[in-house]
């Protein structure tokens, strides 16, 4: 493993981690708002290495080691978020890359092959909503999930890691399909995230603030040649299924990969070999 420090600009630095740098498929990972690397569980990335991947996740502004901003008060927007995963490739040397993004990393992920095509030599896309304004229509989050971003919750004692903790495990519970919340894996990464992160408050919040940015919407039929994709639990209380379907519809070529039981989450591990097989198909 390689550390690597991006610096964006005279505010900004990503801080950056590589694994398998020997491996020929580098495969940069786009986390989740408020994900930092650690999200990306480590035995999912050395199952990934063992395929032959280059694995390559950072923490995003705000998040574990790289830069924080004022909470409730971020500067950057989205689109910045999708050239800092463009400067991390520059960092490391990798023209072209595999990407796999999750939740909003998906978002990212959509955008990122939309922009920068010559880039992106293949795409997954996990538990996330098409990007495209011309698809509409779809259902939206289940209502327990909407209470949460609705009505105010208490907040914890951000200078107690364990209150932090609890919070954080708390907060991923609700998004898990039946039977596919692992507690302890939870809670192990929440007590990295917590230990690595400069300022808890912003990054619980400031990917959730962030102002918008004037860019041209986005045709999803522009990621055509660009091998991908799809993968999304059939128990997603977030984005619905039909999200995950109608990405794959737009995207030419795409495939969806249906995981039974899978909530708003990284993939447990009873599916990532599946996962991972799917996934090496695309090179």
């Amino acid at each position: 493993m390689t550390a690597h420090t991006v610096r964006i600009d005279a505010r900004t630095e990503l801080y950056v981690e590589s694994t398998g740098d020997g491996n020929p498929h580098p495969l940069l990972l786009l986390g989740g708002a408020t994900w930092s690397k650690d999200w990306w569980d480590d035995e999912l990335c050395a199952t990934f290495v063992a395929a032959g991947y280059r694995v390559v996740r950072f923490d995003q502004r705000d998040t574990g080691e790289s830069t924080a901003y004022p909470t409730g008060e971020p500067t950057y927007t989205g689109a910045d978020l999708v050239t800092d995963a463009v400067a991390v490739l520059d960092e490391l040397g990798i023209r072209r890359a595999h990407v796999a993004g999750l939740s909003a990393g998906g978002g990212i992920a959509q955008e990122l092959a939309a922009r920068f095509h010559d880039r992106v030599a293949s795409l997954t896309l996990i538990s996330t909503s098409p990007v495209d304004p011309a698809i509409d229509g779809l259902p939206g989050a289940e209502p327990r999930i909407t209470r949460l971003f609705t009505e105010a919750a208490a907040e914890p004692d951000w200078s107690d890691p364990a209150a932090v903790v609890d919070h954080i495990v708390e907060g991923e519970r609700p998004y898990a399909g039946p039977g596919n919340f692992d507690e302890d894996r939870v809670r192990a990464i929440a007590a990295r995230v917590v230990g690595r992160t400069r300022n808890l408050p912003s990054a619980m919040t400031n990917h959730f603030v962030l102002a918008a940015r004037d860019e041209p919407p986005t045709s999803l039929a522009d990621l055509a040649g660009i091998p991908a994709l799809v993968v999304h639990g059939t128990a997603d209380p977030m984005f619905p299924l039909e999200h995950g379907r109608a990405l794959a519809d737009a995207i030419p070529g795409a495939r969806i990969l249906e995981l039974v039981d899978v909530g708003h989450q990284l993939p447990p591990p009873h599916t990532w070999e599946r996962l991972v097989a799917a996934m090496t198909t695309l090179r």
